[in-house]
């Protein structure tokens, strides 16, 4: 027996539904069902607008470019990313110019620690320059909140502070399409939020992510730098607008840039799976919770309140006895693996431009952190098998 930390969400059924729909020649490139695809997911998850992308990385490069295209962030501002979270969670603040600043982790939710979250609001991250004996107090512009493995952070609390300090609120949902605070998903919390549908999320569409928001504005955009820049995607009325403004002719509009832009698009083959995908959603997201709860029995773990509903992406393991554990679990072919990659202010790419970053909790994780399989097709029996191999040293 082999209990992995994914399965494939593409069931057989999928595959001879994309075979047929193959068979008529359709366009595989973004096209029709693209914008299909997105009008179903705003509809799920309770926004006005979601541009469908290439991969959940890509989803947060969008956001940020975004607020920078926007005018809302400019090189140099702080972002606030947790610490464990994920590389392209801080790559792209790094890569647009912007300037992360890593906040430690709360220990029961595992999202930011709420003191040190506040401190960074509001008073700004010191950065100490021992060649020219300088300093540098960095602001936070906007912050990313991060729901590691679906749990539910603090919402309303870090909303809250996010509107009193003047700080852009963002949301990777990657792990917690579903998660739900007090009635209302996550990713409808921010003025944009990204997921992922990469192999072994909640759902799949082969490679593919979504960057979500109500703001008019800042889905224009979104649509625009996704492809090159160009207009393509707005309506007519837009197009004949800006056309008007800049003096282009209809002719040369096909092939007129508003924004320095991307190319990561997703395509229409990935848009007809997210389709179907998304009506196997509920009821993967129930069998997730489901599983999320047998553990906390079975481990004697309390999970969050009541007003969470948790769309478990995997469930968390911290313990001292971490290597007996994964020991354990690989000798009986259980597949599991770190706390997401561990705090990012010790990850090479991080300390190579600005040193190690030392936060307790964050590095705690890094250490003793690790998460169990949790997917639709893991079975009772799966899991009181699991927790009987861990339990006495958990």
């Amino acid at each position: 027996m082999s209990i992995k930390l994914a399965e494939a969400t593409i069931d057989n059924n999928d595959i001879d539904e994309l075979v047929e729909w193959l068979k008529t020649y359709p366009r595989l490139t973004k096209g029709n069902l693209t914008p299909e695809f997105e009008a179903k997911w705003s509809s799920y998850l309770g926004v006005k607008h979601s541009t469908f992308v290439n991969s959940g990385s890509s989803a947060n490069l969008l956001m940020l470019a975004t607020l920078m295209e926007a005018g809302k962030l400019e090189p140099g501002d702080g972002v606030i990313v947790p610490a464990l979270s994920w590389a392209t969670d801080v790559a792209p603040v790094m890569q647009l110019g912007l300037r992360p600043m890593l906040c430690d982790c709360d220990l029961d939710d595992y999202s930011v620690d709420p003191k040190h979250f506040r401190d960074l609001l509001e008073n700004g991250e010191l950065e100490e320059n021992a060649i020219r004996r300088s300093s540098l107090r960095h602001r936070a512009k906007a912050a990313i909140i991060v729901p590691v493995l679906g749990y539910v952070p603090e919402m309303e609390s870090i909303k809250n502070l996010c509107d009193k300090f003047d700080v852009i609120l963002l949301e990777d949902c990657c792990e917690a399409l579903g998660s739900e605070y007090e009635g209302h998903k996550l990713g409808t919390f921010g003025e944009m939020s990204t997921f992922s549908t990469y192999f072994g999320h909640h759902i799949s569409t082969i490679e593919g992510g979504m960057v979500c928001t109500s703001n008019p504005e800042y889905d224009a955009i979104l649509k625009s730098i996704r492809s090159h820049g160009w207009s393509r995607d707005w309506s007519s009325s837009t197009q004949k607008k800006i056309n008007k403004k800049w003096g282009v002719s209809e002719f040369d509009s096909l092939y007129t840039f508003y924004h320095a832009g991307f190319n990561v698009r997703a395509t229409d083959l990935q848009a007809f799976l997210g389709i179907r995908q998304l009506d196997k959603l509920e009821e993967i997201n129930k069998t997730r919770y489901e599983n999320f709860l047998l553990y906390s029995d079975l481990l004697e773990v309390s999970p969050q309140p009541d007003y969470c509903f948790i769309s478990n992406f995997a469930f968390p393991i911290v313990s001292k006895n971490r290597d007996k554990i994964v020991k354990v679990l690989q000798e009986n072919n259980v597949e599991v693996r770190p706390m997401i990659c561990g705090s990012m202010g010790k990850q090479p790419f991080y300390v190579k431009k600005y040193g190690k970053k030392y936060l307790p909790n964050a590095d705690l994780l890094r250490e003793q952190g690790m998460y169990l399989p949790n997917h639709h097709l893991l079975t009772r029996k799966d899991i009181e098998f699991v927790c009987g191999l861990i339990k006495d040293l958990v």
